[in-house]
């Protein structure tokens, strides 16, 4: 046997678990062939994931960036139009400026706060006997799954004299006559975003607190021996640098809901409200792709949507890289 060919023997005799090393007498895409024909059990055991992955998600993005650049029904058959969606978007369509406004403003409050509202509760509760701690976690995680949470809110700002915050303000002397919340541009904003943050600590509240529990020990122990002084710096460079899958996972979690909001507004102001004070980008997405089925104006939407999704995501990414250094 040859030099040559005992070397290849022994580089393809690699021990389970080692990473493969492509061999210099043949091309990369043979060596590709190769290895998927030599673990092609794990690829068809992928195989079902994969397909109901790309079908319903993968699938869905390209199409809808394809049909971004015609113009498209759902019953006559597409037309090319290049970037004349995007130029109506931003140059013809002022109630979409409002909305990218209104979206923008709630990422930029809701998305961070309830994220950082969310970490600091989680650290918090994770301070507490384990029975407590059961307790309390149900507590603040209750309003995430409560379906009709935006109920407790609309009774609590009803626009007549029964309603709660009108008849303590009555009561008070502050008012004379009932307030209609939800119908005035002024308080539609401000109390959407507050209850959005009051259902804020969802799924990544809870990751966080399995991060908390997961962190050794005897880390903070070596952290305090190195010159750890206090909690901030023990959160800094000890808790939060061992959490960071967690933290990215609730940052995903974070921008998804910040820049998919709409239902709470659908739930307490309607579809639309008033002056279009609350419409957000879902709801255009959803008024011409649902009422109006102009799928590739609809699609142009949804593709801008996308990359502000995606860029968020880099920035946060970008964020996270730093956390402990």
């Amino acid at each position: 046997m040859s030099e040559k060919t005992a070397s290849a023997a022994v580089k393809e005799k690699k021990p389970f678990g080692k990473k493969p090393v492509a061999r210099k007498d043949m091309s990369k895409v043979q060596w590709v062939l190769k290895e998927m024909k030599r673990n092609y059990i794990a690829y068809i055991m992928c195989a079902p994931f994969f397909l109901i992955f790309f079908t319903f998600t993968i699938l869905p993005v390209i199409l809808s960036l394809y049909y971004s650049f015609t113009i498209f029904n759902l019953i006559e058959t597409e037309q090319w139009v290049w970037f004349d969606n995007y130029i109506r978007l931003f140059l013809d369509d002022d109630i979409f400026l409002i909305a990218v406004q209104n979206t923008l403003i709630f990422a930029v409050i809701i998305g961070p706060v309830s994220y950082m509202l969310s970490l600091f509760v989680a650290w918090f509760i994770n301070e507490l006997s384990p029975r407590i701690r059961a307790v309390v976690t149900l507590i603040f995680y209750a309003p995430s799954i409560s379906g009709g949470a935006t109920t407790i809110w609309t009774v609590f700002f009803s626009g007549d004299s029964y309603g709660y915050a009108n008849s303590i303000l009555m009561r008070m002397g502050l008012i004379e006559t009932p307030i209609q919340f939800f119908q005035n541009a002024t308080y539609v904003m401000p109390l959407c975003i507050v209850i959005a943050l009051w259902s804020s600590l969802g799924t990544s509240f809870l990751s966080f607190i399995g991060g908390l529990q997961t962190i050794d020990k005897a880390q903070f122990e070596a952290a305090a021996v190195d010159g750890i002084k206090n909690r901030w710096q023990e959160l800094w460079y000890v808790t939060l640098p061992n959490m960071k899958p967690q933290l990215l996972f609730g940052a995903i979690l974070a921008i998804t809901s910040a820049f998919g909001f709409g239902a709470i507004v659908d739930g307490l102001a309607g579809n639309p409200s008033v002056d279009y004070c609350a419409w957000t980008i879902v709801h255009h997405l959803g008024d011409y792709g649902g009422a109006r089925y102009e799928i590739g104006y609809s699609s142009a939407i949804a593709t801008i949507l996308f990359a502000m999704m995606i860029g968020s995501n880099m920035l946060v990414k970008k964020l996270l890289a730093k956390v402990g250094q």
